[in-house]
């Protein structure tokens, strides 16, 4: 595999982290890093900043456009916000399987309700199962999630590096997304189960989702190269 063909490959594996109240900052941030990155991910502070608006934007760089906004409501409400946002050109929706069988599987209606009517693909419907900055979860509660999740239709989950074995054994073929991710050396901040980049691949993570080593860092760019130069050498 050349070094281009590996890089392309890598980009297809990593989520940009849009944390910004401001469309314009975020829309810099995302024409910058857009050469490493090939999702990007509009979490509660962009969408309560800019709502829908930042979506076309991105759609309009490129990017596949993930939308992390965790849905947790009774199922009549999550499924007409899931109607509203499968009519955006989106690819991902986070819900919290906490929520259940019902809410969930309300929300993947929706999703598919709405692209539908837009004449879209429908967007992945992504269980968040419990969050990284979670340190005290019970063992049980993983398996139990996954099973919620399947149960629920979605897609793929939303989980820590260190539980990907355990969940392979349950859902083999649900997307698998790690949040959390660091560079070896690089600060933990509020993710109490973060890994790094190479780890969360290896253990058959889909999809890293990368925010303030990178958006953060002196040199956002630099950053980004050196974690893409990471993972293409793995």
């Amino acid at each position: 595999m050349t070094e281009a063909v590996a890089e392309s490959t890598v980009r297809e594996h990593l989520a940009l982290v849009l944390d910004a109240d401001d469309l314009v900052a975020a829309m810099r941030l995302a024409r910058d890093l857009k050469p490493w990155f090939g999702v990007a991910k509009v979490g509660l502070e962009l969408f309560s900043a800019s709502g829908p608006d930042s979506i076309g934007p991105l759609l309009d760089l490129g990017y596949e456009v993930f939308v992390d906004l965790k849905l947790h409501d009774i199922p009549t409400t999550v499924g007409k916000a899931a109607r509203v946002l499968g009519a955006l050109g989106i690819s991902y929706v986070t819900m919290h399987a906490h929520g259940g069988v019902d809410m969930l599987r309300a929300g993947v209606e929706g999703l598919a309700e709405g692209a539908g009517n837009a004449g879209l693909a429908t967007p992945t419907a992504l269980a968040v199962t419990v969050l990284t900055s979670d340190s005290e979860a019970p063992p049980h509660i993983v398996p139990k999630r996954v099973k919620v999740a399947l149960e629920g239709g979605c897609g793929g989950i939303v989980c820590a590096a260190a539980d990907l074995t355990e969940i392979r054994q349950y859902a083999p073929a649900l997307l698998k997304v790690v949040p959390g991710i660091r560079p070896a050396g690089s600060p933990k901040h509020d993710q109490a189960r973060a890994a790094t980049p190479a780890e969360a691949l290896s253990g058959g993570a889909d999809l890293l989702v990368v925010g303030r080593a990178v958006t953060q860092a002196e040199d956002p760019v630099a950053a980004a190269a050196a974690l893409t130069a990471e993972l293409t050498a793995a």
